[in-house]
């Protein structure tokens, strides 16, 4: 097992390392110093001449959001339309149907909202028509979206007082062509020459080792597992997703998408302090999203390579761990390391099972997607990082009899109003959807059977964390929870729709707000935000106010079960 610690070590270590020049990059490309990637400028030219958009034109925060919506709501009519008539399209070798209305519905916003969570099985819910673009085009258009909304709220923590904030478009357009597009080719090439398929050709028929007849779904699945990392997207090509031999064929494809996963949010992160000119601050704020990522991740490790409790006491041998819902070719290290990945990320993809993951690993990923701050999705992360240091600076002010400032510009009422809004809006959504459901499937149990194959501690879990993937635009799922019905459907979108755009909405309002602000040159009694004391204030505001809101839900989910194994 020691092989595979080093492995895993290594993963998170070459992560960083590769996240420090990214970060560099992006900052310098966002602020339009020479990079490059200058080439694509004549490309991005004739995008913006043809769509009619002028990119000098600089916008206020208000019309940021206005612009980022209208383009939203576009998109959503594109894929509902597409996948309510992709049965009659083209690209459809394998002969799969449309959707369903609700399941339509909830397809469309989950991958608008850069959730991915599915409630289909991918290579018998979707043609190759609706792969490409639908799920492809949304997976590179709002993880571009996300990166936007997050140099908006950079352009607002600049010295000086402006109510000018960039260009929604410009931001946009760099964000895929520069970024997004570039990794995704990389992650692509070496995927395809992994084995992973990149072909338009049906399935294909084979026979076993065993003499049985069966067929092999294949399809454009590379490039849309590259764009689904590197956007920190998710979802599956295939139903079983990266744990499915196809989508993650070896350990160096596993190692390539776990990097790919956290790459740009580290990246991001970085890029702040790089974009301001304080690279201090980014490398406060990494480290604080780090931290919080460690606290999860080494306990998860440690509890998926000592197995379970129950199952040792049935004389079955764990001494590769835990290995039920996992792929031996992949071990538990590795599996507990992509699940605490890609749950504290906006990722939800899967290279094991959570549904089988240990009560306390279980828990830790849902941690991760209930803070939702540490790491976080491709822009959106560092956003709801941002609001909690709203918050914090604000606290640390009334404690030390200061009026709050961050970087020169004072915290009032009214984004403190917003920042706690915006907060507490996670644990509403999720505590809120899960005690609906408890409570109709309390009153008529057998009526909804299909709901929870796992009654109990276990079955509380999974209505838990189908809430948290959905508020946290995850997508990740406890598989023993019938969720394709039209109440999980329609509830799961609802909250979907609020847990992307809100959160967006309130840390760029913030930002145009302070924006406006005079601008006060720091000073001897200056709170200074890039230190370690303020990183530690951050961090333990993350977990008063996001983690402990969650923590009689958790102590009557994962944590009771986890005391009954004993």
């Amino acid at each position: 097992m020691n092989y595979q610690l080093f492995g895993i070590t290594g993963i998170f270590l070459a992560t960083v390392l590769l996240a420090v020049p990214l970060g560099r990059y992006m900052a310098a490309m966002y602020r339009g110093d020479r990079t490059w990637s200058d080439f694509l400028a004549p490309l991005e030219r004739t995008l913006f001449k043809v769509s009619g958009i002028n990119t000098t034109k600089e916008m206020t925060w208000q019309q940021h959001l206005v612009a980022l919506l209208t383009i939203n709501l576009l998109w959503f009519f594109w894929a509902m339309t597409i996948l309510c008539t992709q049965g009659v399209l083209p690209l459809n070798p394998d002969g799969n149907a449309s959707m369903s209305p609700e399941l339509a519905f909830n397809t469309a916003i989950s991958f608008l909202v850069n959730c991915n969570l599915q409630h289909y099985s991918g290579e018998t819910g979707l043609t190759y028509f609706s792969q490409l673009v639908v799920i492809m085009f949304l997976q590179f258009v709002t993880a571009g979206t996300g990166m936007a909304a997050c140099v908006v709220v950079f352009n607002a923590l600049r010295e000086g007082s402006t109510d000018k904030l960039g260009n929604f478009y410009h931001y946009f357009v760099k964000s895929c062509t520069r970024v997004l597009l570039p990794l995704s080719l990389l992650v692509a090439l070496v995927l395809v020459f992994q084995g992973t398929p990149m072909t338009f050709q049906a399935k294909q028929p084979i026979i076993t080792l065993q003499g049985d007849s069966a067929t092999v779904s294949r399809g454009p699945a590379a490039a849309m597992i590259a764009i689904k990392q590197i956007g920190t997207n998710g979802g599956g090509f295939f139903g079983v997703n990266s744990a499915h031999p196809l989508e993650n064929p070896t350990y160096l494809t596993n190692a390539v998408e776990n990097i790919s996963i956290i790459l740009i949010p580290i990246a991001m992160a970085l890029a702040f302090g790089y974009y301001l000119r304080r690279p201090k601050l980014g490398w406060m704020v990494f480290g604080v999203m780090t931290a919080g990522y460690l606290l999860l991740q080494i306990p998860t490790i440690y509890l998926e390579m000592h197995g379970n409790p129950a199952i040792t006491r049935m004389g079955i041998d764990q001494s590769l761990g835990s290995l039920e819902g996992k792929e031996m070719r992949i071990g538990a290290p590795a599996s507990a390391l992509w699940a605490i990945t890609t749950t504290v990320t906006s990722n939800g993809s899967v290279n094991a099972m959570h549904d089988s993951l240990t009560p306390l690993s279980g828990m830790n990923a849902l941690l991760g997607m209930m803070t939702n701050a540490f790491y976080g999705g491709v822009g959106v992360g560092f956003l709801n990082f941002f609001v909690f240091i709203i918050v914090a600076v604000f606290i640390s002010g009334l404690m030390v009899g200061r009026t709050p400032e961050f970087l020169g510009k004072k915290i009032e009422a009214r984004e403190m109003k917003i920042a706690i809004l915006i907060a507490l809006l996670h644990p509403l959504l999720i505590l809120t959807g899960t005690a609906m459901a408890s409570y109709l499937y309390a009153h008529n149990p057998a009526g909804l059977s299909g709901w929870l194959a796992n009654p109990g501690y276990h079955g509380f879990s999974e209505m838990l964390y189908e809430y948290t993937s959905s508020a946290a635009n995850n997508g990740s799922g406890f598989e023993g929870l019938g969720d394709n019905t039209p109440w999980w459907n329609i509830s799961t979108g609802i909250v979907m729709l609020l847990a992307r755009y809100l959160p967006i909405i309130g840390p760029v309002a913030i930002a145009g707000l302070l924006a406006r602000k005079k601008f006060i040159p720091e000073s001897a009694g200056t709170l200074r935000v890039d230190t370690a004391t303020f990183g530690v204030m951050v961090f333990f505001v993350i977990w008063i106010i996001a983690a402990l809101a969650f923590f009689p839900a958790l102590a009557l989910g994962p944590l009771a079960e986890h005391f009954s194994l004993y």
